[in-house]
Order: structure tokens, then C-alpha cells, then sequence
């Protein structure tokens, strides 16, 4: 079952690059179009991380959840945990949310292919060895157990991680 969750890893990171190039492409292309479309995204994105952050305050608010259904012996296939990984990245919603607010202070109308490509391929490579090495360390013992029960811990934990080091960028000109 390890095999399925590192494929999954790796499936999620190829679907967070081709996300993160489209992304960067996405808002280079609204930029050039634009010029007043940058502090739109600048706005989007960092009200976004913020309905994010209320939404992992109120599950940590709530406790753990012991209704999960914890049966991992139903997993799938090598091939469908590549494909689910793969899935997961590029339907999330949130992860069009990260980018719009992580690439938008950054990302210029004029930058070339090689950069954004660099882009792509650097967040699939964070992304990728990220995944796959939780997948690698949960799938010992009764690692997985454990996380799910400290859930909440975890959500209120990535608030004060991520929260405090978003800089607003707002340009007063």
C-alpha cells in the first residue's frame, strides 16, 4: 500500500507543476492584458488565503473527528494512485487559490517561457518529494492513525505557519 500512496506523491506533484506553470502563464497573460489587473489579484488572493484560514480555525476549533472512516485496506491500484494524486492537484480549487495568492506580488506581464516553465518545475519538485516522503514516513506503523487524530492540531497549527509570514503587498502610488 506504500507503493500506491508514493505514486500518489508523485502523481500530485506532476498535477501541482502543470497547475503552477498554467497559473504562472494565467496571470503573466491577465497582466499583459491589464495593467489594473494585478491589484485584483493581489486582493483575490490574499482574501482567499484568508477565508482559508478561517475555515482551518474553525476545524481545529471543532475538535478531532472520530466518525472517519479509517479503513485503508480498500486502496487503490499503482496506476489509480497515480491517477487520483494527479486528480486531487489539478481539481483542487485551493490550489488555483495558493497560486493566485502565492504568484500574483510576483509574477510580471513580461516574463518569459523559461521562467515560467521554472515555475511549473520547481513546484512540482517541492511538491513531489514533499508527498512523496509523507507517504513514505505515514505509511510506517500506525503513523496515519495518529495524524488523522491530531487533525485539528495540524489545521491550527498551518495558520500560525503560513498566516504571519504573508506580506501584503500594496502599493500606495
Amino acid at each position: 500500500l506504500g507503493d500506491v500512496y508514493k505514486r500518489q506523491g508523485v502523481g500530485h506533484g506532476l498535477g501541482f507543476g502543470l497547475y503552477a506553470f498554467t497559473a504562472a502563464l494565467g496571470i503573466a497573460t491577465a497582466l499583459a492584458a491589464n495593467d489594473s489587473v494585478g491589484l485584483v489579484l493581489k486582493w483575490g488572493g490574499t482574501a482567499i488565503l484568508l477565508w482559508l484560514g478561517a475555515t482551518f480555525l474553525r476545524n481545529a476549533a471543532a475538535g478531532p473527528n472520530h466518525n472517519q472512516d479509517l479503513d485503508d485496506n480498500h486502496g487503490p491500484s499503482d496506476t489509480a494512485g497515480f491517477v487520483q494524486g494527479f486528480s486531487i492537484a489539478i481539481l483542487n480549487p485551493k490550489i488555483l487559490a495558493w497560486m493566485l495568492a502565492l504568484y500574483a506580488p510576483f509574477v510580471e506581464a513580461n516574463l518569459g517561457i523559461q521562467t515560467l516553465v521554472g515555475m511549473g518545475l520547481l513546484g512540482m519538485s517541492i511538491d513531489g518529494v514533499w508527498y512523496v516522503t509523507v507517504a513514505t514516513v505515514l505509511t510506517t506503523r500506525d503513523s496515519v492513525q495518529r495524524l488523522r487524530e491530531r487533525a485539528h492540531i495540524i489545521d491550527l497549527s498551518l495558520i500560525h505557519i503560513s498566516e504571519p509570514t504573508r506580506p501584503l503587498y500594496i502599493s500606495y502610488a
